[in-house]
């Protein structure tokens, strides 16, 4: 009983921080985000764009001495992991100044992972043991692959209601067409109508 009261607590301090977020980008503006975090973070930005013109956006993640460490241009989704290597704030930067007229909607989520111990790392050799325990790594794995899963869940029911909003965009379309065909038709049926009816009217000379 204790070890699973144990195991319960090690699997809710593992739990990750996660926060879920839509931007609308203006045209010819940016909009950018931080996050504060220690060295030897493990940091994870996914983002998709949902709404607006061509579907892309212009990315770029910068560190605290402002250096690039991802950057890129007119990207429609994607997905970008790397461990911060200095402590500070970290920018994330979604640029729309490629269009002029178009509004960029923007859904992504910023994955921040456990910041390094150095109390284990420095520690006593039951404490690195610890550590490196296998239970604890595959807690750590579990965890990061729920976190995906729960990401792409939400990515996919994004693109689903993208999808059933330009079905049904299309069909109103192929409705409307149809109807105004169908008037196109009847106009010209009945000028047809009226023009054989002249043609073989036989007038009389009074």
């Amino acid at each position: 009983m204790k070890t699973r009261i144990s195991f319960t607590f090690f699997l809710i301090s593992l739990q990750k921080l996660c926060s879920a977020y839509f931007v609308t980008v203006e045209p010819d503006s940016s909009e950018c985000f931080f996050d504060r975090v220690k060295t030897g973070t493990k940091v994870s930005l996914t983002f998709e764009v949902i709404e607006g013109g061509f579907m892309d956006i212009d990315v770029q993640i910068s560190g605290p001495d402002g250096k690039a460490i991802y950057s890129g241009e007119r990207e429609t989704n994607g997905k970008y992991t790397f461990a911060t290597h200095m402590d500070g704030a970290y920018q994330y930067c979604f640029s729309n100044k490629m269009s002029t007229l178009t509004t960029k909607t923007v859904m992504f989520t910023m994955d921040l992972g456990d910041a390094p111990d150095p109390a284990a790392v420095k520690g006593t050799p039951e404490q690195q043991h610890q550590e490196h325990d296998k239970l604890e790594n595959m807690v750590r794995d579990l965890s990061a692959a729920l976190t995906t899963v729960k990401h792409e869940q939400d990515y996919m029911n994004v693109r689903a209601r993208i999808h059933a909003s330009i079905n049904e965009n299309t069909n109103s379309r192929v409705v409307m067409w149809a109807f105004f065909e169908a008037l196109i038709i009847v106009a010209m049926t009945v000028g047809q109508v009226f023009y054989l009816k002249r043609f073989f009217e036989v007038r009389r000379i009074v």
